[in-house]
């Protein structure tokens, strides 16, 4: 029968090192969060906030993917294309 994965040791101080990590990025956000509450938003308009972001993303994703096929149309860089349509890189 297969043995189960055990990671060696190299490789538990890691997932270790990064669950620490994501206990630190969970602290904060929780911490951002009540400073946000502090200063009067509600958590309806902080979920309002974050579904507009994640729709702008997928939005963005859409037409970076469009750029990048236009651009292999062309045979030119995605990058050549930013002046033509007023894009700036940071876009």
């Amino acid at each position: 029968s297969p043995k189960s994965f055990q990671p060696n040791g190299a490789s538990k101080e890691a997932l270790q090192c990064e669950i620490e990590e994501l206990k630190q990025k969970d602290l904060a956000l929780d911490q951002e969060i009540a400073q946000l509450l502090s200063e009067g938003y509600s958590l309806e308009e902080l979920d309002k906030h974050i579904s507009l972001l994640h729709e702008y993303n997928e939005i963005k994703d859409a037409g970076q993917m469009l750029l990048g096929k236009l651009a292999v149309i062309r045979g030119v860089t995605t990058k050549q294309l930013y002046p033509e349509y007023d894009l700036e890189l940071s876009d």
